[in-house]
Formats: C-alpha cells, structure tokens, sequence
C-alpha cells in the first residue's frame, strides 16, 4: 500500500503520537481533504488530534483511538490508491466498520465477502458499503432469505440498501427484474386533486425510489429498464392479482399498508424471487383506528423459514449527524410518555 509506522522502537507502549509516512502527496491531500476538513472528522468521531508534517500524518491521542484512527487513515488512503473517491459518508463508514472493502467480481464473490466482513456492493455508478454492524447484518440476510424485513427510523439505509442489492443482484443476472413499491398515502396532508395522466399522479409517491435509483444507475439505462418494465415502480393497490416470478421486490414505507394490503403483497412472492420490507413504526400515516399492516406481519411472521428481520436504531443513521440526534430526542420523550 505503501503506508508505513515510523514510530521509533525506542519509543514506550503507551506513546501518545503515532506517525505515518504516505509517500503519494497528491493522494495525502485528497485524504486530508479541502481545508483539512476530512482530517478534522477523524478527529471529531476518534478523539484524536491528526497533525500534517510534510507527506506525514501524526496521529495523537490515547492508545486505542490512535489505532482505531490510523486504520482509518490507512483504509482511506487504500481506497484513493485504487481510484476511488472520499466522502463524509465513507469516512463515517470506515470508522464505524473499518477498512472498505475491494471491488468483487460477482454476485457470489459479494455474498461471500459480506459474509466474512468485507462490505461493499458494486452497482453500475458507484459502491455502496454498510457503515454499522446492523447494515452489516441487514444485508447478509438479504442475499440469503427470500424475504427480508427491515424496521427502523428514517436515515438509517433500509431501502437504500435493499435497492442497492437488487441492482446488484440484476446487473450479476440472478433476478430478471426490480419491483419497488410503496403505498400511495399522505403523510399528514391533505394533498388534493393531482394532475396528469396516471404515472404523474403517483409518481409523486414514488420519488424516493426513483432518487435511490439514481444513484445506481445512468440515467439513459436507467430510463430504457423502465420503458422495458425490467424495472418498475408502482403503487401498492397495483400488485393486486400479480405473481413476481424471478424479481427483486421492495415494499417501502410498509408501516402505512393496511393489514390486508401486506398480506396481498406477500404472497405475491414467486419462484426466484427476494422481496424486502421496509418501514418506521414510529410514522404511520393510516388514518385513526385502521391497524398496521408491518406490526402485524411482524407478530406473524416472526420465526417463519425463510423470513429474516433487521432492526435499526437512532446509532444506524447514516444521514447529517443531526437527524441521529432529533430521532434520540424522540424517542426518549415518547420513553417519559410526552
């Protein structure tokens, strides 16, 4: 990799500075980012102090916040050796999970990687890695049970992550096509009357999907899989009678389907099939005394062959720091019963 410790032996156990030599300046300066800014976010989720001298980082603080900072730093400049770019989300990333994983070769090679600690998904525009022990977890069972459930707060990656897999799992061939779906309900408002024909009526539900997309996919490839239905965004209300036969299906927002609307979707499972389920108990946008179709396929389906559930927490969000923080806040005035 051509990082190296250059600490002396001389040195005690317990030193306070770690120094590391990175001989690609070019490269030290995209680690460091503009204005130091991706130094100083090591800083601020390690505890430590990164300092530069020269083509030189030292690293200072206690023992085990050093190490955790240095791997950090040394993964980092891994991942830019090997052409890749560096965000603030995978910074977060590597300090939660550790090192990025390399590029694998196929659907098996992905599986077995997830399934022996090295995360990350290959779609067509970028790579996509968990960031926390619970993202880790939610995406092994998703290459290895037909159905998935994941429950949490908003930010915490479930439907990124499952559409992230199904573009995997397209783009290596084993389903034929992806079905993203989500209920057609308001959020608290009354929005009235939309224009247009019926794709532009719904698709205002359906944007979240579409952006996720996005981010897997060029826009013309993505434009012709849609217009040849190998993918397809839809209404819940329009699974109704179908059959999903060698398909990747993903129903978001599912704490808004109604009781009967989730076991309509469920079985429309078919032969090659993975669906994933995905919902925040805490917004339900049913209206007042109609029951939640997720709490109940949650009680149900508990224990079933076949059915695996993840659960998120304020700790999995992986949007602005912030958004943690709001969800914390909630749930401990819901905790003391405000």
């Amino acid at each position: 990799m051509g990082i190296s410790a250059l600490t002396p032996p001389t040195r005690p156990e317990d030193m306070v500075e770690t120094l590391m030599e990175f001989p690609d300046n070019r490269l030290l300066i995209e680690l460091c980012g503009e204005f130091d800014r991706n130094l100083a976010q090591v800083e601020h989720q390690t505890g430590v102090h990164v300092l530069r001298r020269g083509n030189r980082l030292a690293v200072i603080g206690d023992r085990s916040a050093r190490e955790q900072a240095a791997a950090v730093l040394r993964g980092l400049y891994a991942r830019l050796e090997a052409g890749k770019h560096i965000s603030a989300g995978d910074i977060d990333g590597s300090i939660r999970m550790g090192r990025p994983a390399s590029e694998p070769k196929s659907l098996g090679d992905q599986i077995e990687m997830f399934q022996t600690g090295a995360m990350e998904l290959r779609t067509r525009k970028k790579g996509v890695e968990a960031r926390t022990e619970a993202q880790k977890a939610y995406v092994q069972n998703l290459f290895t049970h037909e159905m998935g459930f994941g429950i949490g707060p908003a930010g915490t990656g479930k439907t990124y992550l499952a559409v992230a897999v199904g573009v995997t799992m397209f783009i290596s061939g084993a389903v034929e096509k992806i079905v993203l779906s989500r209920p057609a309900v308001e959020a608290g408002e009354r929005l009235g009357f939309l224009p247009g024909d019926m794709k532009e009526k719904i698709d205002p539900y359906m944007q979240p999907l579409y952006d996720a997309l996005n981010d897997f996919l060029p826009a013309k490839q993505m434009e012709k899989m849609l217009v040849e239905k190998r993918i397809e965004i839809a209404p819940l209300a329009f699974m109704r009678g179908r059959t999903l036969s060698n398909a990747f299906v993903v129903l978001d927002e599912a704490q808004n389907a109604t009781s009967m609307q989730m076991k309509m979707f469920l079985t429309r499972l078919g032969e090659g099939s993975r669906m994933v389920i995905t919902g925040d108990r805490t917004q339900v946008d049913l209206p007042r005394g109609t029951s939640s179709g997720l709490a109940e396929a949650e009680r149900i389906l508990k224990g079933v062959k076949g059915v695996s559930f993840n659960y998120f927490t304020s700790k999995d969000v992986v949007r602005h720091p912030l958004v943690g923080r709001i969800i914390e806040a909630y749930e401990a005035d819901e905790a003391k019963g405000g």
